[in-house]
């Protein structure tokens, strides 16, 4: 039930601060055209809650709905990950919607979101199939 509603939360986000429109993520990425900061202060605003959120989990023993925190191992910067980070990239500026507002896309732009979806789960099974 929290997952539910922290998604509902972080959806009706996107959609009020514009964040599921394609044509925004590509004004915010086009430094040297039309730039648009609005993303910047979007990213900022997360940050903060999330800086919140690390302190209070340092505090706590266990968490509220859980059993035991879920927290992944740190590793350092290798090329799988380099790698990820460019091809995340790369669909981020070409389709101009990240997991999250691709996601909540598929209910305001179905068809121009489906294809970034459907990319990123292609993107996943290759993943899975290369990593074994």
């Amino acid at each position: 039930m929290a997952a539910l509603v922290a998604g509902a939360i972080f959806g009706a986000g996107l959609a009020l601060s514009g964040m599921a429109d394609p044509q925004r993520v590509r004004a915010f990425l086009d430094i040297f055209g039309a730039w648009d900061p609005t993303l910047a202060f979007v990213m900022g605003g997360a940050l903060v809650p999330m800086a919140l959120a690390w302190t209070v989990q340092r505090r706590l023993a266990r968490p509220v709905f859980a059993d035991g925190f879920a927290l992944p191992a740190t590793r350092g910067i290798d090329a799988p990950l380099v790698v990820g980070a460019m091809l995340f990239g790369i669909g981020w500026g070409l389709s101009g919607l990240c997991p999250g507002p691709a996601i909540a896309g598929l209910a305001l732009a179905p068809a121009q979101a489906g294809i970034a979806v459907v990319a990123m789960i292609a993107g996943m099974a290759l993943h899975r199939l290369t990593r074994r």
